[in-house]
């Protein structure tokens, strides 16, 4: 059981189910809280990395007994976290008035692709659907291509599991003064909706006026973009601010050339972007590394996921860590008092074991 992080003593129960819900739990559980999963005997287990930090318990829902079995960690739980299509827990045996009723402090967190209202609630979708009806997935992509989903890292990480993790810890402080839980409707499509509040921003301040692909952070400009290198690799360029993009063209020899274009007009970038990729393919990302060591070019090398753990960076601050013999990132953020321990493995428990231990 963790001991360690600003969440020890938390007591939470996860319904097993895809990416999203157990990425959310994975957060909770790297900061401390003690996180019970419980899946169904035919679970379709999801990738160690994120089952980290659990004892997982094997129950069958769609049995009686296996419910009140559900029903007293619920009891003794702080949080309760499910990813079913809207009903299915009530229909089960254990939704939030059942559960609540026996234990009125519980933080109910239920995550679902649609939301628990609205006419797509009960269909089926997956994170491209659920980005791309939240206006997410249409700015991505190079101009004239089709729209490129980002792994699925909006909809299920980042607005789903992150989103999630982040209403549950909301809805424990509250609790802290009211004394009393609350239901949590986490929609990967409403959180995929909420990180695109800059973009919007943006285009309603007359700052994302192009399609996609040729605006300011999108790829359009050719002073944030990846360019290709000698040895097949790429180098990330984010020289934005104008004394940024001067130690670029330094680092890239341009500085001094009267034929380079200015940067502000976007009639020119066409030329800029040529002129850059031409110079990044005389040489290898390494080299290219080297030369722009020590600057505030904002240039930095495309590392594969495998390549990430051995950066200098990653290494100097433990960014990566070694969990059941797999490396890992490590869990973020860090405290200073309450530090994280290094996640363990997920390991199997019994219902009784954990409710010796979660004294009533």
């Amino acid at each position: 059981m963790p001991e360690h992080g600003p969440l020890a003593g938390v007591r939470v129960v996860e319904l097993a189910g895809l990416a999203p819900g157990p990425f959310g739990c994975m957060v909770l559980a790297d900061l401390g809280a003690d996180v019970v999963c419980v899946q169904r005997p035919d679970e379709q287990v999801v990738a160690a990395s994120v089952r980290r930090g659990r004892r997982v318990v094997t129950l069958d829902l769609r049995e009686a007994g296996a419910v009140e079995q559900l029903l007293g960690l619920a009891e003794r739980a702080d949080v309760l976290v499910e990813g079913f299509r809207p009903g299915v827990a009530e229909r089960l045996g254990f939704g939030p008035d059942v559960c609540r009723a026996r234990n009125p402090r519980l933080v109910y967190a239920r995550l679902t692709g649609w939301g628990q209202q609205g006419p797509l609630a009960p269909r089926a979708g997956h994170d491209i659907d659920y980005i791309a009806v939240a206006g997410a997935l249409e700015p991505l992509g190079r101009a004239g291509h089709p729209p490129h989903a980002p792994l699925n890292l909006l909809g299920d990480f980042a607005g789903g599991g992150m989103l999630l993790a982040v209403g549950v810890l909301a809805a424990l402080l509250e609790r802290a003064s009211s004394g009393a839980g609350q239901v949590i409707d986490a929609a990967m499509v409403d959180g995929s909706a909420l990180l695109t509040a800059f973009l919007h921003g943006m285009a309603a301040e007359g700052r994302w006026p192009g399609a996609r692909g040729t605006n300011l952070l999108d790829g359009g400009a050719p002073f944030y973009d990846t360019y290709a290198t000698s040895d097949g690799g790429y180098m990330a360029v984010g020289a934005l601010e104008p004394r940024f993009y001067g130690e670029l063209l330094a680092g890239l020899g341009l500085d001094g050339d009267p034929e380079l274009p200015g940067r502000d007009d976007p009639a020119a970038w066409d030329t800029l972007r040529r002129r850059f990729a031409e110079r990044f393919a005389q040489r290898t990302r390494d080299e290219w590394t080297a030369v722009f060591a020590g600057t505030d070019a904002c240039v930095a090398p495309v590392l594969a996921p495998a390549e990430a753990p051995g950066h200098p960076h990653n290494r100097a601050r433990g960014t990566f860590v070694t969990v059941g013999g797999q490396v890992q990132p490590a869990p973020a953020p860090r405290f200073d008092r309450t530090p994280a321990a290094t996640p363990r493995p997920a390991h199997e428990a019994a219902v009784a074991d954990v409710l010796r231990g979660w004294d009533a």
